[in-house]
């Protein structure tokens, strides 16, 4: 009898045909939440989980007692109980390495994007408010040969400080993260700590992952250390950022201002004034947001998923207790 794989986002026919030569697949491409009545009785049978963007919580996983492992569509993992996976020897795979670069990319565009006030000033046309030569009052600033800041240095954090250092001539420094001795010999990068960082840099780029150490990682006393001329990055997690207290450092001009791609509470709630700043750039958490990358991104899950319930070692592990527990028994 063949193994049961529940799908919930949207895979292409090659990757749905893929997984149904060896499983029996329940898809539900549109899911809109764990209360739906058709995924709960699929997940009582299932074996294997492929998809994102659903908190999987352990009273869940009580309800999917054949489960033997899950791909998630994404890099971070923050929506999944890493231990208690491991505990019930459940196999939790992610997708490194295939969105890499289109984040980087995502992310120097935000610090293109803020230096030089590209929407506000895209917007300053459209409203007809170009009228003469532009003065001052709509001057952006420098990239090239300025600070930038890594506030994590893991791959998507060391592709966006490539494009910093060989691409524009920047400086880089590097806190919340390992030494990196080849990034420090290619780059010219330098790892300090993050008080030495916030008061140096120019721009403070946030790629960590989302854990409790670094849940408000970034707060009024961080925003307070930073130059009144620099601008803030993220596109790690929303919840890194306690939210009012970067409104509040924008409001005051503690800091010139902000590009971000994630976001505590994601839509943005109606009432946020964030994307109504002039000197924010906001986006819909579009970081791997490309055609060619959220294709790979779901090739590798399959291919995860594949792996891990036919015996194999999936590509990408996060809960590598697990593997090994599975092969002891």
């Amino acid at each position: 009898m063949k193994k049961r794989i529940v799908a919930f986002r949207r895979l292409n026919e090659q990757q749905i045909a893929q997984l149904r030569e060896q499983f029996h697949v329940d898809y539900f491409p549109s899911l809109e939440g764990v209360d739906d009545p058709g995924f709960r009785e699929a997940l009582a049978e299932a074996h294997g989980l492929v998809g994102a963007s659903l908190k999987i919580t352990p009273e869940l996983l009580d309800e999917a007692p054949h489960l033997e492992a899950i791909a998630s569509i994404s890099v971070g993992y923050d929506n999944y109980p890493v231990d208690e996976l491991t505990r019930r020897s459940i196999l939790l795979c992610n997708t490194p390495d295939v969105l890499t670069e289109t984040t980087a990319d995502t992310g120097f565009s935000l610090i293109m994007a803020t230096a030089r006030r590209v929407v506000e000033l895209a917007e300053f046309v459209k409203r007809g408010d170009w009228k003469e030569s532009i003065g001052e009052a709509q001057f952006g600033c420098d990239v090239h040969g300025k600070t930038l800041g890594m506030v994590g240095m893991g791959r998507i954090g060391a592709a966006v400080a490539r494009r910093g250092a060989l691409g524009f001539g920047m400086n880089v420094l590097y806190s919340y993260a390992s030494p990196k001795p080849e990034l420090e010999a290619s780059l010219g990068a330098r790892r300090c700590e993050m008080e030495e960082l916030l008061e140096q840099a120019d721009f403070v780029c946030v790629t960590v992952p989302l854990t409790a150490e670094t849940t408000h990682l970034f707060g009024a006393e961080q925003f307070a250390r930073m130059k009144s001329s620099a601008i803030f990055i993220n596109i790690a997690r929303g919840k890194v950022v306690d939210e009012p207290a970067l409104i509040q450092a924008l409001d005051d001009g503690q800091i010139r201002g902000a590009g971000l791609d994630v976001f505590e509470q994601e839509p943005l709630p109606a009432d946020s004034p964030l994307p109504h700043m002039a000197n924010v750039v906001a986006l819909p958490h579009i970081g791997s947001a490309t055609h060619e990358t959220r294709t790979a991104m779901a090739q590798r899950a399959v291919d995860n998923i594949t792996l891990a319930l036919t015996g194999e070692r999936p590509i990408s592990l996060v809960n590598e207790p697990a593997w090994d527990s599975r092969r002891q028994s």
